[in-house]
């Protein structure tokens, strides 16, 4: 079969973190005989063809150079704030069209699979078969846009085949597009757990976020206060940047908690699985997460977790009990889960017995073919 990636964020090379979670499953679908090919933006006027390990891969030009940099950066939402950036996105969405034409064959045995709603979904051309994907940010845009959800209404109807990466973004796009919630399939994105081993512990807590107002990382800091005020005092490393770096810095100063908080930025992933391979446990209080692929790294690297009763696809991913810990999103009610979990010594076995379950779900064999029972019913529908 041939399979079309239409997607805003792609590897632009060997271990570029931008839609990284995409690569394994292209490279999964080709090792099982399918030919996959990669529609993306080009970036700053780098466009033309590349391939990455089997997978052809088009980077199409859609305005000037200075112009192309919507993509790959998370700046999609402010594009629409000005009268560039809206003329950039619709160039966009009609190169991305054009390219997925460039390159499909038989509507019979070519089907598009459409990361994000918008702009892949919008783009993709309506006379190929579709399987279309939520990752996250485009379920968050449904909630709070009127717009958002009359654009994304048509698109997602028309899909054969509708998939989520998580069931709390399933039922966003059920409420929203009026979609029958039993027929939305839920399939997070593959994880490549080869040579992985599992945590030593003994370097207290890891947090893997970006440094945003949605992921609440100030509610670790006043734990971890919580904690020493109790008489435990608990090492704790914060992996990821971001705009709420230079206030949380100020809070763990503030709550006398600094020496024990270390603010390590954006760190390469080899270096944030060494860091995992430490903890002891680790904690992730965002807010309608779309999946929460942090907690489910670090679970299958044998880590307890602790998220938050208003996670959305964290639930998915973090245990009531054994492994981990589901609270309000309280200070103190995240400090009583650390104390638990790093009190109680079964707490890591039953992690790694969790992480196992995911990292044989979540292997990219496995996800691909899903997917591949899913683009033959697209194109039979």
């Amino acid at each position: 079969m041939r399979v079309v990636f239409l997607t805003h964020n792609y590897p632009r090379h060997a271990g570029d973190v931008a839609g990284a979670f995409l690569h394994p499953l292209a490279v999964a679908l080709v090792g099982q005989g399918h030919s996959v090919s990669v529609i993306a933006p080009s970036e700053h006027g780098q466009g033309g063809d590349q391939a990455m390990d089997g997978v052809r891969i088009k980077r199409v030009r859609y305005a000037s150079p200075s112009r192309e940099r919507y993509a790959y950066t998370g700046a999609m939402q402010s594009a629409v704030r000005s009268p560039g950036g809206l003329a950039a996105l619709y160039g966009l969405w009609r190169a991305m069209r054009r390219g997925v034409r460039d390159v499909a064959g038989d509507p019979k045995e070519t089907v598009v699979h459409a990361h994000w709603w918008i702009p892949a979904g919008l783009a993709a051309p309506p006379e190929l078969p579709m399987v279309l994907t939520l990752h996250g940010t485009d379920g968050a845009l449904l909630e709070r846009s009127g717009l958002a959800r009359s654009l994304a209404r048509p698109v997602l109807r028309r899909s054969a085949v509708v998939t989520t990466v998580s069931t709390a973004l399933a039922r966003t796009a059920s409420r929203t597009a009026g979609l029958e919630l039993a027929a939305i399939r839920v399939q997070p994105m593959p994880v490549v757990t080869r040579g992985w081993d599992w945590s030593r512990g003994g370097g207290g807590c890891v947090v893997i976020a970006r440094l945003t107002s949605q992921k609440r990382v100030h509610l670790v800091l006043e734990a971890i206060a919580a904690l020493r005020a109790g008489g435990r005092d608990l090492a704790c490393t914060i992996i990821g940047d971001g705009p709420e770096r230079a206030t949380l810095e100020h809070l763990a100063r503030a709550l006398q908690v600094a020496e024990l908080v270390h603010f390590a930025g954006e760190l390469p992933f080899p270096a944030v699985l060494g860091q995992l391979m430490r903890a002891d446990v680790s904690a992730l209080p965002a807010r309608g997460e779309g999946f929460g692929l942090a907690a489910v790294e670090a679970l299958m690297a044998g880590v307890p977790m602790v998220a938050c009763t208003d996670g959305g696809g964290l639930l998915d991913a973090v245990p009531q009990d054994g492994a981990g810990r589901i609270v309000p999103p309280e200070a103190g009610a995240i400090a009583a889960a650390l104390r638990e979990l790093l009190d109680d010594p079964a707490a890591r076995d039953s992690a790694r017995r969790t992480g196992e379950a995911w990292r044989a779900g979540l292997a990219p064999e496995a996800v691909a073919a899903r997917f591949a029972g899913w683009y033959a019913e697209a194109v039979h529908a």
